[in-house]
């Protein structure tokens, strides 16, 4: 497993995010070649998530063609 220093990464809030008033993900595009780190915005000292480019381009392609419209079925109890 490889641990990447995010301390400079420049992360960027989502700008919506349903009814939860918005800026609930950053991302830090761009900064780790071929990775996207994502984070929860209200706790940036927390842990990140890194995904393969690709993965989270699939993931915004599928949220801008509303893949995503009905949010609670996708929630695990």
């Amino acid at each position: 497993m490889s641990m990447h220093d995010l301390s400079a990464a420049p992360w960027r809030k989502s700008s919506y995010s349903g009814d939860n008033g918005g800026d609930c993900i950053e991302a830090a595009l761009g900064f780790i070649p071929g990775a996207v780190p994502v984070r929860d915005s209200k706790d940036p000292e927390g842990p990140a998530l890194v995904f393969p480019a690709a993965a989270f381009a699939a993931f915004v392609g599928a949220v801008k063609a509303g893949e995503f419209t009905d949010g609670e079925k996708y929630l695990v109890p």
